[in-house]
Order: C-alpha cells, then sequence, then structure tokens
C-alpha cells in the first residue's frame, strides 16, 4: 500500500512539474552530470541568490537554473547578469520543458534570508563570498524505484526522449537498430545488456537514475568529442566531425585535412576526386602506400566501394570510399591504438552522418605548396617508404623470383613491385643468393633462361637492376663486358663484370646478348682497406646457381642459344623479367 500511494505522488507530481513548467521561465546557469555536483553547486549559488532551483532534466543531467520568472523578466535578469559577471556566460532562458524532478531546494540548504536578500544582487554591488554556516544535512538518497515505477516513468518519455535513450545505448555499443523512439524487443535486450555492463540487475526497463546515468556519459563524451555538423562545399562532403578532437588544417587534393587538435591524437582526411572504376582502383593501392595507413588490417574492394582498415603499436586507421556518378568520396580516421574505444565510437558518428553532395570534388588547384620535400608526400601525406631495395628476377612461369640476401635483412616484410607480399622460400648466406614466393599468383612477362657456360672473355654483356630504387617504374640497362671468369682473389664460382653499376642493381640478371641469363649481380663489398675501382662488377654464375635451385627442387629453364639480340629486344626481354625488391619494417 505504501508503494501504491508513492507511486501515485510520483505520477501526479511528474504530471504536474510539467503542467507549470509550460507556464515557467528560467535562467539556467549550469548543468551537471551527477546529482551531487550539481547539488553542491547549487547549494554554493544559494548563498548568493535567493530564487536558485535544481532539476533532473530528460537528457540524464542536472540543472541548476534561477526562477521562476515571467519571459520578459527573464531575459532582462540573463542581461543583466552576465554583464556584471554573476553568472557563467554560457546561462540562457529555458521555458524547463526538459526539467523533471526538483532536487533543489532541499531540506536543510543554505538559503539567503528573504526579509533582508533580493531575489538577485545589485549590478552594482560585489557579490561576497557566502558566509561559512553550519554543514547542512546530507539528502537522504531517494530509494530506487521498483520495476512497476521504472516502467510507469519510462511511459511519461516524449518520443524525442525515447531516442535520445536509444541513441546514448547505440554510443555505448548495445544497440544496432532504428533509432525510432519505438521500445521494442531490441531495446529492451540492448537496456538489458547495458543494465549488465553498468553493474545492475538486467531488468530490460531502465529506471529514472539509470536512464539519467546512460545520457548523462553520453552527452559528455559527445561534449569532450565535440561533434558539428560540417559542410564542406568544396569538397561536396557532409559529414559531422568531431571538432573537439580535430580542427581544419588545409585542403591537398584529393584530400580535405582535419589535423589533430591539442594533442589529441586523432585525425581525419575527407576524400574527394573524380574518376571512374580505374580511378577508384588506383586510389585503394595508393591508399596502402602511406603511413596512415599500416599494413596489418583488413581491406577489400568491390566494383564501386572499398575499405580499408590497419594497425600497428603507433597509429590505426579505417578509410572507406564510394564511387558514384564520376566522383570518388570517403574518408579516413587515424588514431592511436590506446584511443581504440572512443575511435569506434567516432566512426559510428562519421559513417552514418557522412553523405556526398553536390556534383563536383575538390580542385586539384586548392591548396598551398607545402614547405616538406615532396618526394616523400602524396597530397601532403607520407608515403610508407621501404627500408631497403634492390632488384630481382622471375626465374619461373610461377612468379618466383630470385635476388640477393642483402635485402633480407631486418624485414618484416617483403614485396615484388612495392605490392605484391612475398615469403622468402630460400636463401643461402654463403652464395648471397635468396628465392622468394609471391602470396598471390603471378604471371610474369617473361622469365630466366639459364645458360650453364660463360661466353668468352671480352664478351659484351648487360645487367637488368632497379638502379634508383621506386624512382623510375622501369629497371635500366647497364651495357659492360666479361672481364674474367673468376673474381680478383681467384674465386671459382664468381664472374668478374667491367660496367658501372648502382647500389640498387644487386640481385638483377646479368645476361649475354643473346637473351641468356648467365649469372646474378652481387653487391659490391669493399673489403681490407682497398678501392675499388667503380666499373668493377661481381655476378654469381649460373653454373653454381642451378645446382642450389635443384637442390630446393626448382628446375629452371636452361638455354644454349647463340648469336645476339637487338638492343631494345634485349630490353624489352629484361623489363618483363625484372622486379623490384623491397624489404619493409
Amino acid at each position: 500500500m505504501r508503494h501504491a500511494l508513492w507511486f501515485l505522488v510520483l505520477v501526479m507530481s511528474l504530471l504536474g512539474a510539467r503542467g507549470a513548467h509550460a507556464q515557467e521561465t528560467w535562467v539556467q546557469i549550469e548543468a551537471h552530470s551527477t546529482l551531487a555536483e550539481a547539488e553542491e553547486r547549487a547549494r554554493a549559488y544559494s548563498g548568493a541568490f535567493g530564487n536558485v532551483a535544481g532539476f533532473a532534466m530528460s537528457t540524464g543531467w542536472y540543472a541548476v537554473a534561477l526562477g521562476p520568472y515571467s519571459p520578459d523578466e527573464a531575459g532582462a535578469a540573463l542581461t543583466r547578469l552576465k554583464s556584471d559577471r554573476l553568472i557563467p556566460d554560457d546561462s540562457y532562458v529555458t521555458d524547463g520543458t526538459r526539467f523533471r524532478q526538483r532536487y533543489w531546494p532541499v531540506a536543510g540548504a543554505p538559503s539567503v534570508d528573504p526579509a533582508v536578500a533580493v531575489t538577485e544582487p545589485a549590478p552594482t554591488e560585489a557579490v561576497a563570498e557566502p558566509v561559512a554556516q553550519a554543514p547542512a544535512p546530507a539528502p537522504v538518497a531517494e530509494p530506487e524505484e521498483t520495476q512497476a515505477e521504472a516502467r510507469a516513468a519510462e511511459a511519461l518519455l516524449t518520443r524525442e526522449e525515447r531516442m535520445l535513450l536509444q541513441t546514448a545505448l547505440q554510443w555505448s555499443g548495445h544497440y544496432a537498430g532504428a533509432i525510432d523512439g519505438a521500445i521494442g524487443p531490441g531495446s529492451r535486450r540492448s537496456m538489458a545488456e547495458w543494465q549488465t555492463s553498468a553493474g545492475h540487475t538486467p531488468t530490460g526497463v531502465m529506471t529514472t537514475r539509470q536512464r539519467a546515468e546512460l545520457i548523462g556519459a553520453y552527452e559528455a563524451e559527445q561534449a569532450a568529442f565535440g561533434f558539428s555538423d560540417i559542410r564542406e562545399i568544396e569538397a561536396g562532403i557532409e559529414i559531422s566531425l568531431p571538432l573537439g578532437l580535430v580542427a581544419f588544417d588545409r585542403y591537398n587534393p584529393p584530400f580535405v585535412h582535419y589535423g589533430e587538435r591539442d594533442g589529441s591524437g586523432f585525425q581525419v582526411f575527407l576524400i574527394s576526386q573524380p574518376g571512374d572504376q580505374n580511378s577508384l582502383f588506383a586510389l585503394y593501392d595508393l591508399m596502402q602506400t602511406l603511413t596512415i595507413v599500416p599494413l596489418d588490417g583488413e581491406r577489400g574492394i568491390e566494383r564501386n566501394r572499398f575499405s580499408i582498415a590497419g594497425a600497428n603499436a603507433e597509429i590505426a586507421s579505417y578509410t572507406e570510399a564510394r564511387l558514384d556518378g564520376g566522383l570518388i568520396k570517403g574518408f579516413t580516421l587515424v588514431w592511436k591504438p590506446a584511443d581504440t574505444q572512443r575511435a569506434e565510437r567516432i566512426l559510428q558518428t562519421l559513417k552514418s552522418s557522412f553523405k556526398p553532395t553536390g556534383t563536383q570534388a575538390l580542385d586539384d588547384s586548392l591548396g598551398q605548396p607545402l614547405a616538406e620535400p615532396h618526394e616523400d608526400l602524396i597530397a601532403g601525406i607520407e608515403v610508407r617508404r621501404p627500408i631497403l631495395s634492390r632488384s630481382g628476377f622471375y626465374i619461373d612461369a610461377s612468379g618466383t623470383v630470385m635476388t640477393t640476401v642483402e635485402v633480407l635483412d631486418q624485414c618484416s616484410r617483403v614485396t615484388i613491385d612495392g605490392t605484391h607480399d612475398a615469403d622468402v622460400a630460400y636463401r643461402d648466406a654463403a652464395l648471397g643468393i635468396a628465392i622468394l614466393k609471391p602470396r598471390e599468383a603471378l604471371l610474369p612477362m617473361s622469365h630466366a633462361a639459364f645458360r650453364a657456360e660463360l661466353p668468352r672473355l671480352s664478351s659484351e654483356v648487360a645487367v637488368a637492376g632497379y638502379s634508383y630504387g621506386d624512382a623510375l617504374t622501369q629497371p635500366v640497362m647497364t651495357f659492360g663486358t666479361l672481364a674474367d671468369g673468376k673474381g680478383l682473389d681467384g674465386e671459382e664460382d664468381i664472374a668478374r663484370l667491367t660496367l658501372r653499376t648502382l647500389a640498387g642493381d644487386a640481385g638483377g640478371p646479368v645476361f649475354d646478348m643473346g637473351g641468356s641469363v648467365i649469372g646474378m649481380l652481387l653487391p659490391r663489398k669493399e673489403s681490407d682497406g682497398r678501392v675499388l675501382p667503380e666499373d668493377l662488377g661481381y655476378a654469381l654464375d649460373t653454373a653454381t646457381i642451378m645446382p642450389a635451385l635443384a637442390a630446393q627442387g626448382l628446375v629452371p629453364a636452361a638455354t644454349d642459344r647463340s648469336g645476339a639480340m637487338a638492343p631494345e629486344d634485349l630490353t624489352k626481354l629484361a623489363q618483363g623479367m625484372t622486379v623490384l625488391v623491397s624489404c619493409w619494417n
């Protein structure tokens, strides 16, 4: 019987409060996420004002207000009190429609003596510090609502308040349904999940206090993130961005850069460019060369869209882009791994709010030139660089590659031509050779045909290699002669060449003029303080290479062809066979 009477009083007070609020105007001066903090602030203000009131809000926060006033009185009071710096600058006038139960004044709260105090301090008077008083008795916490009382309180929520509840549940990761204000089985399950995670009994019906806890946490994070709806006209994109964490930096097509604010660790890049399906695929490959996209993570590409997720010990990111009507638009979010939980919530908002608009993309002329060296940047973003690159060549039709072991030192990842991941199938440090197997099937235009014997001394030879790493997209041909069938110190397994090569050429194939491979170029090594001539080169000969390959179950193609090819034909053969091998960390 006692609970029924209490419940009836609660319902009547809620209904009465709504009716009263519609006729009253207030100056809201503060709002707090916890009742204890709000009561403390209300108590402090009551030492100077005689009309302090406190209300639980439909948002789950707790308002501190002055009033009630008529609308005209409220506006005048707000202007006067803000001018005299007696209330915060962000105070505002409200009709109290979001106010619910009153929590202040409570029994024992300090107040200004109405016989001597005015509702507000005179504008010209300084506000004195509240006089110390005997500690007020702590307010007695209201008992938690019963399930019936919680259902009754929930029934009084407006549609907007129920939608806010669903939004907060979605933000907390417990709700994936539509934000429609309809409390159905999905909403009930998500409320029970939240109750369990928060240490409450999972009833599926949240009490007023639990709703305040959930919504208060949601709105506190929203305030910290500072989400604002951005209409990026130049890029043709509308999106809600966390401007508490990022700030506009610059245009650098195809990106709009939003850099981290105050060391937040978050960055956002809006993507906008004209293009077709080939452009989309090219952008997909380009993104994976940037340092903001770690190599490890899920990624996928379809006919008109792609997504890339990546993470390492230092950075994590997510990118998505879509092709529609000749325009490619999307975004990238970058964060520190320690902020992954917050990043997941931000991603929810970015994905749900992202909207391509208009018929334009970023103009290539937008933005200012940067002071940084452009060879390491694409559109103002640092490009991931290998720690070492050397040459290699295909030795069979399935894409198996031979290269120098020099390129494998301190590698966590090896690629062929920059994009194809490969595994080390065999390495022989003594001979200086390594065999790489691509992780995906490759169809080389040509592969090596080995000549077992060296041509006669002083014959013309050629080396194909990436002399300048990835600065060029094709290998360089370097011509010279076969100087000797052994090394300067009498080594029988190497041939001495007279030609000028660079470090990047090491691992490349050495050809005779008929297009047969007669060896693999070895790295130049200075030893014993000797400075060797610049036109001295060494090649591991095929008489040594072929048995080593056979021991690994590889059967390289052999040839005994003779005669000479036209230089342009030899160059074409070499380009189809030679690859760039890169070591990444």
